[in-house]
């Protein structure tokens, strides 16, 4: 559809207040039919507040503006919303898993006959907005049968079984492979072929090429600007997002960290199961990174590590010492200096319900104890105050609840419980997954510092632009089993191309120059 076409959703004048807080101010944004409007912005941009008062859950502040088809409407709650044709699926799945499909595709819009449910009905209507879909399911079929990609396509399929006309997308592949988020992208083409309207939020800069015929980017709750497809750049978005350009994103110079001592040796580590005969050494002032594909036994081989899971084989000595460290759970290895960072900071990290100086001082509350056990809660006070100065933690109040702050902020205060810990190995298993990009800059510039303290770092990620920009070296796992390594003496330089050809089992150039300066995948 020509960008000339006339938007099918306008917002215009949009702010939103909060108590002692100005969410959104004075943001605009045009969406036309047969188009992919893409939304970014760092975490606490606003990207979740104007969607949910596009979707009607919050009301905007007096003189907003909201036009489809250019006529003002009013979206005074969520069934206003669905009534005019607008859906939205966020992050967290609202589906009843104890339903069927099409249970959950007419809860709240049950077709009737003759004063009753009139179930066959509506089985017939699901199946086929299923096949429309492409789904590899029926309408009977339980949700809590389903994998999150298809229990996800059962928001969609509810989406347009009621003439959805705009569908928001907020961050759809967080939780999907990379096949899943290909057969998506394939759908959401499909639906965009189809006439509707598809507002994208993502922070995934790959994603954002792939998808988007225009970007809208907020910061601070301010409109910045938008960009057509044609103008679209990762250095454009980035700087439009944080008011800065990538340079000096990464915050290893030149050729990497001067490297010490072995402070970590693992020999023929595995566990029977899904990693398998691992050997490697990691030295102090080291950023060791740990790539692979999806399944490649990178979380596994750090939990055997780490002592969270069982090994039986190999062996793990400190310090060149080669004497095994009997490591049998995480305690263990945390009384030795080993620390981990876990890829799941809600479910394994974080104490959600208490505060940011809870979260931070849970680890060394003895350290603040009396003889007769009384805690001194200045001393934990002033703790998690320098930790909230020192890693630029957002929060207006160390008391306040770690469940109320961004990502990137609750990523930063579990890193600050384990930097209290002093570690010699530190281990960062995804440390900036759902991390906006201004959060991931200082989350690199602090695995820096400590790289140049002398702290051994090894980092797992997913993002191969991450893993090139920031490590001196990298590890590949394919199948339980670590094949090969780039940067360092290896012969081979620090590319996604060498990491990849690696991880998928092809050969790999030799001697190519790394490039430090590729743009970061930003989630």
């Amino acid at each position: 559809m020509s960008d000339t076409a006339p938007p099918l959703l306008e917002l215009r004048g949009i702010s939103k207040t909060f108590p002692g807080v100005k969410a959104l101010r004075d943001v605009r944004l045009e969406a036309r039919a047969g188009r992919i409007h893409a939304l970014m912005g760092e975490n606490g941009a606003g990207k979740s507040t104007l969607m949910k008062i596009l979707s009607g859950a919050y009301l905007p502040d007096a003189g907003a503006e909201i036009l489809i088809d250019g006529q003002r409407v009013a979206i005074d709650g969520p069934l206003a919303a669905k009534n005019l044709g607008v859906s939205v699926i966020y992050q967290e799945l609202s589906l009843a898993p104890n339903l069927s499909v099409a249970e959950n595709i007419f809860m709240g819009r049950a077709l009737r006959s003759g004063g009753m449910v009139d179930r066959a009905g509506m089985a017939a209507a699901c199946a086929a907005t299923l096949q429309r879909l492409g789904a590899d399911f029926g309408p009977a079929t339980t949700v809590s049968t389903l994998s999150i990609a298809q229990r996800q396509l059962v928001e969609i399929a509810r989406a347009v079984q009621f003439d959805c006309r705009i569908l928001v997308m907020d961050e759809p592949t967080t939780p999907l492979s990379t096949h899943e988020t290909d057969r998506l992208f394939v759908l959401i083409r499909k639906l965009r072929d189809e006439g509707l309207a598809i507002l994208y939020i993502s922070h995934r800069m790959d994603e954002i090429d792939e998808l988007a015929d225009e970007v809208t980017v907020l910061r601070d709750g301010s409109y910045v600007g938008t960009l057509t497809r044609e103008a679209l750049s990762r250095d454009a978005l980035v700087k439009m997002m944080v008011g800065r350009d990538l340079s000096g994103f990464y915050r290893k110079e030149g050729a990497g960290h001067h490297t010490g001592e072995r402070a970590l040796t693992v020999r023929n580590l595995g566990d029977g199961r899904r990693v398998h005969d691992c050997s490697f050494e990691l030295h102090a002032g080291e950023v060791l990174g740990l790539a692979g594909l999806v399944g490649a036994g990178r979380t596994e081989l750090a939990r055997l590590i780490f002592g969270a899971d069982t090994r039986t084989t190999g062996a793990i000595s400190l310090n060149g010492s080669g004497a095994d460290l009997h490591i049998e759970q995480p305690l263990d290895a945390m009384r030795a200096g080993i620390l981990y960072l876990t890829e799941d900071r809600k479910g394994q990290g974080l104490f959600l319900d208490l505060s940011v100086r809870d979260n931070i001082n849970v680890m060394v509350c003895p350290r603040d104890a009396s003889a007769v056990g009384v805690m001194n809660g200045s001393r934990a006070l002033q703790r998690a105050r320098d930790a909230i100065r020192q890693l630029s933690i957002r929060v207006a109040s160390a008391r306040v609840n770690v469940g109320s702050l961004s990502g990137g902020n609750q990523q930063k205060v579990l890193i600050a419980r384990l930097l209290e810990l002093a570690p010699r190995v530190l281990i960062l298993d995804e440390p900036t997954r759902g991390v906006d990009i201004g959060a991931k800059s200082e989350i690199y510039r602090l695995i820096d510092e400590l790289a140049r303290r002398g702290v051994a770092v090894l980092v797992i990620s997913s993002e191969l632009a991450e893993i090139v920009g920031i490590c001196d070296r990298v590890l590949v796992m394919r199948e339980g089993r670590l094949v090969g390594d780039v940067g360092g003496t290896s012969g081979h330089a620090i590319t996604q191309e060498n990491i990849v050809a690696l991880a998928t089992g092809a050969s790999i150039g030799i001697g190519d120059r790394a490039d430090h300066s590729l743009s970061p995948a930003v989630h």
